[in-house]
């Protein structure tokens, strides 16, 4: 329980945005992906998910960790097209419509309110994703669901106090995740691996490094400096106590930082690239294409899409 005590208090969670939205057509994105994490709560409808379509009921939340591409159907099974996460980006409008009206939360049919956010180790391992889980099922916890709901209350209100209060309602969101998977004795094996994390400094010393230096040299030369073990171990290293090889977790931390300079600076995608680490930025499209399906101006208009 220690460790686990441990890993909620190293988590910085980030609000990114929460909105009550209603379907206009039945659809199937076959690759749902975000960097943020996703948390959807049904209120009227149906919402299938996974390669076998596992079936959300009414009042469940489906939980989708960030960096995780999944199946997602709106609206009745079998009815509807199939489409790309990227269609979706594009034409948002043409399947959802989201409401802004407090009384009517929850009243449309089929209609959900999702919540997104990030949640870090030491604000520098996106921790859902480091577990490497796939969207899963929450049932029977009416704390969480109306943890979503406050927070898309909250958003959709110009209040005193309202940041503050949203970024409360996430904590806690995070928080019950965790107790949910906990209490249900899911994923034990990654939740033991990832208390890894916590039992070697070297390695902490390795994620702030990274962070910190994005744009600069983090060949395993010089991450074997930081961590003081040798070059041909540290790759060895890093992946026995992450899972992950340190070059592909570097280069999903510099596409995670790309996409937040993308929907919030005017920064062009050739100065995004240099930042984020790539001298080449036909190199740096091809990857960052390659990594979230899309390209990476169509990422940058990604917010107004969702701010439908």
């Amino acid at each position: 329980m220690e460790d686990y005590n441990k890993i909620i208090e190293s988590l910085g969670v980030r609000f990114i945005k929460a909105k009550n939205l209603v379907l206009q057509q039945p659809f199937t994105v076959r690759n749902s992906y975000d960097v943020g994490n996703n948390l959807i709560l049904l209120h009227k409808g149906s919402i299938f998910f996974g390669d076998e379509e596992q079936m959300v009921e009414e009042g469940e939340l489906l939980f989708i960790p960030g960096g995780r591409s999944t199946k997602v159907t709106y609206g009745p099974a079998g009815e509807g097209k199939t489409i790309s996460n990227d269609d979706l980006i594009t034409n948002k409008e043409k399947f959802f419509k989201s409401n802004n009206d407090l009384d009517l939360i929850g009243d449309a049919e089929e209609s959900h309110s999702f919540v997104s956010f990030e949640a870090k180790v030491f604000d520098s391992v996106n921790f859902f994703a480091s577990l490497d889980l796939p969207a899963f099922l929450i049932s029977g916890n009416n704390k969480l669901a109306n943890l979503v709901i406050k927070v898309v209350e909250e958003s959709m209100q110009d209040l005193p106090g309202k940041e503050r209060l949203i970024n409360i309602y996430t904590e806690n969101i995070v928080v019950e995740i965790v107790r949910h998977i906990l209490r249900n004795r899911m994923f034990v094996e990654q939740l033991a691996t990832n208390s890894t994390y916590f039992k070697d400094p070297r390695l902490i010393d390795l994620f702030n490094y990274i962070k910190e230096n994005l744009g600069g040299d983090l060949s395993n030369k010089v991450l074997s400096n930081v961590a003081n073990v040798s070059e041909d171990y540290v790759g060895q290293y890093f992946k026995m106590l992450t899972g992950i090889n340190p070059q592909d977790y570097i280069e999903y931390q510099r596409m995670e930082r790309a996409v937040f300079l993308l929907r919030t600076t005017k920064k062009s995608i050739r100065e995004i690239g240099k930042e984020v680490g790539y001298k080449d930025t036909a190199y740096f499209c091809r990857r960052f294409k390659m990594m979230f399906g899309i390209p990476a101006g169509k990422m940058r208009r990604r917010e107004s899409a969702m701010n439908i």
